[in-house]
């Protein structure tokens, strides 16, 4: 169990933050020498020894080798990210940076991919952003005959975003019944959400209000149905940076970065884990086997939700990389990423 921070005197506290704060620069353990020479704690090698063997029992760090230095666990690490950390603010250069992102021009989506691009780049992290697909506001819906018994279902939005979906034609159709199913939407669409014209053409169907014969009428209900339920069934997860994940340190463990790789293919996995931190009042850090997802690459992830003016939650942004990134940076660059991702979504 790891001790509380209180519990740690003053001379084991500042040569624990100065081992993991070396690990972290340098990603390698840490020896008492270079403790010594480094630190102004004006102690000898031999006393750094003897509180670094201390922490070792306490469990807050290890020696990979005999003849090795120390490097925190992933207990130290947690200490050190709850406890001791002094967080940095994103430079205005990095805000510009994420600033740019988000104002990528075209459909939302792709400022969103802009903006956890730019977040993948300044923190060296795979960046990831989980948000609920957006309904564009519709420009043109049509129908492409595929054969008899099938079509695909076309919807424009206002974005210039294009979707398209096959779907079974209802029997009993009529000549240009595609046509027909088309100006009758387009007449209702323009500019409206799919869920407003579901709701307007449902009503008129069942008023009795639409000149639409019964087959008509359900290839109009199928052609709305099927983009409706795509676009509810789960939310967008958009990963970049992936090769930030191969670093120089990282070359010498080519097994933990081929499983982190593949974790990462694994996106309803990691929609999961970031989604559980949705109800998080800020970031909330997994270190290592603190998330079985990751538990066996040693990876870190950092995770915040993006929550809109009125306090809902709107999407979840965060990164992922080795336990040993920089939390004192990145952690506060999540959480600027993630008020400009709000802004983004309002």
């Amino acid at each position: 169990m790891t001790p509380a921070f209180p519990e740690l005197s003053d001379r084991a506290r500042d040569v624990f933050r100065m081992v993991v704060q070396s690990f972290l620069d340098s990603g390698m353990p840490v020896g008492s020498k270079t403790i010594a020479r480094a630190s102004g704690l004006n102690l000898s090698p031999a006393s750094i020894r003897g509180v670094m063997q201390d922490l070792e029992e306490a469990g807050l760090l290890a020696a990979p080798h005999t003849s090795a230095g120390r490097m925190p666990t992933e207990s130290g690490l947690r200490l050190f990210v709850d406890g001791m950390m002094h967080a940095v603010a994103p430079s205005e250069q990095e805000r510009a940076t994420i600033h740019a992102g988000a104002s990528a021009r075209g459909p939302v989506e792709e400022a969103i991919a802009a903006t956890t691009a730019a977040l993948s780049g300044l923190s060296a992290c795979a960046g990831l952003v989980l948000v609920p697909k957006r309904e564009p506001r519709m420009r043109q819906f049509g129908f492409v005959p595929l054969g008899t018994d099938r079509a695909i279902a076309v919807l424009v939005g206002e974005d210039g975003s294009v979707e398209n979906r096959v779907i079974d034609l209802p029997p009993g159709l009529m000549p240009g019944a595609l046509d027909v199913a088309a100006n009758f939407l387009n007449t209702r669409a323009s500019g409206a959400t799919l869920s407003d014209v579901t709701r307007r053409i449902a009503a008129e169907i069942a008023a009795e209000r639409a000149e639409l014969d019964a087959a008509t009428a359900k290839l109009i209900e199928r052609g709305i149905a099927v983009m409706s339920e795509d676009g509810a069934r789960r939310p967008v997860l958009i990963v970049r940076g992936q090769a930030n994940l191969i670093d120089p340190a990282a070359a010498a463990d080519l097994d933990r970065v081929r499983g982190l790789l593949d974790e990462l293919e694994g996106k309803e996995e990691i929609a999961r884990l970031l989604d559980s931190a949705r109800d998080g009042a800020a970031a909330r850090i997994f270190i290592g086997s603190e998330n079985k997802l990751f538990a066996l690459s040693g990876s870190s992830v950092i995770a915040q939700p993006v929550r809109a003016l009125d306090g809902a939650v709107v999407g979840v942004v965060g990164v992922i990389g080795p336990t040993r990134l920089n939390y004192a940076r990145v952690v506060p660059m999540v959480d600027f990423t993630a008020a400009t991702l709000a802004r983004l979504l309002a």
